[in-house]
């Protein structure tokens, strides 16, 4: 990145190298996939590394999408903590970013947002750059959705290899609902951080006390029947208006093992 070891800045090149987890993550994604795409082994398996390895790389993607709008918006200290090494480790909050989310994957095929990366708002050259850093992770979740749902409309056979397809649209379906619930504007989840450098100071005083139960309460509302039904049948109207095939959907869904609560 750099033309000599350091940066102007003091910067190494170490402080951007991609992390070997998270190249590890990107194998295990990678070879699921071919597996998955030429049946060798369990189809369930098959499906359960794929979708959980892209899960985790969405993730480190996620969170280093806000780390690099940080860095470019003028908190250069991202790169000492760790952040721009796409290290799940390094995060300040790795249960909150990955364990949870993870958690919820497993139990209910729930894409969840994770807790972002601790960013020195103080440092922003603006508002803007401050409300960007919280769109970045979103937006990165969106565009991974995007990149796995073109090749449904664009005609793919995906009879020729279902449970390959099946994974991928699976992946796709959590890709978006991770968007929406980001972009939910609520304290401490990114749409509500997004919009909290507009607001009085009044209103920002407010909205710190409320962010750190703010995934609490997402959950919460998730969790409440009503409430989550229309979620649901709002990610599938989305899901359906890109494009994405229901059937393939619906084998890898069907494919992908939850965890159970009960004996």
């Amino acid at each position: 990145m750099f033309g000599g070891q350091s940066s102007p800045y003091g910067l190494r090149r170490a402080q951007f190298r991609p992390s070997p987890i998270f190249l590890g993550l990107t194998a295990l994604f990678i070879v699921s996939g071919w597996l998955a795409w030429a049946r060798i082994g369990s189809d369930t398996v098959n499906v359960l590394l794929f979708v959980v390895a892209g899960w985790l790389v969405s993730l480190c993607l996620h969170e280093y999408a806000h780390a690099i709008t940080a860095f470019k918006g003028g908190d250069r200290m991202v790169a000492d903590r760790g952040y721009l090494t796409l290290n799940p480790l390094k995060y300040t909050h790795p249960f909150l970013s990955f364990v949870i989310p993870l958690v919820f994957l497993l139990l209910g095929g729930i894409g969840l947002p994770g807790g972002a990366v601790w960013v020195d708002r103080h440092a922003m050259r603006s508002r803007a750059w401050d409300s960007a850093v919280s769109f970045a992770g979103p937006a990165t979740n969106l565009l991974f959705a995007i990149a796995l749902t073109i090749p449904f409309p664009a005609g793919v056979d995906t009879r020729a290899h279902p449970v390959f397809w099946g994974a991928v649209a699976f992946l796709a379906f959590l890709q978006l609902m991770a968007t929406v619930l980001n972009f939910v504007p609520i304290p401490g989840v990114d749409g509500g951080n997004m919009i909290e450098p507009f607001l009085s100071p009044q209103w920002q005083r407010g909205f710190r006390h409320v962010a750190p139960y703010g995934m609490l309460l997402l959950i919460a509302l998730l969790w409440t029947p009503n409430i989550g039904r229309y979620f649901f049948l709002l990610i599938y109207s989305l899901a359906d208006l890109m494009g994405l095939s229901a059937e393939s959907l619906y084998i890898g869904q069907t494919l992908f093992p939850h965890l159970s609560l009960t004996a």
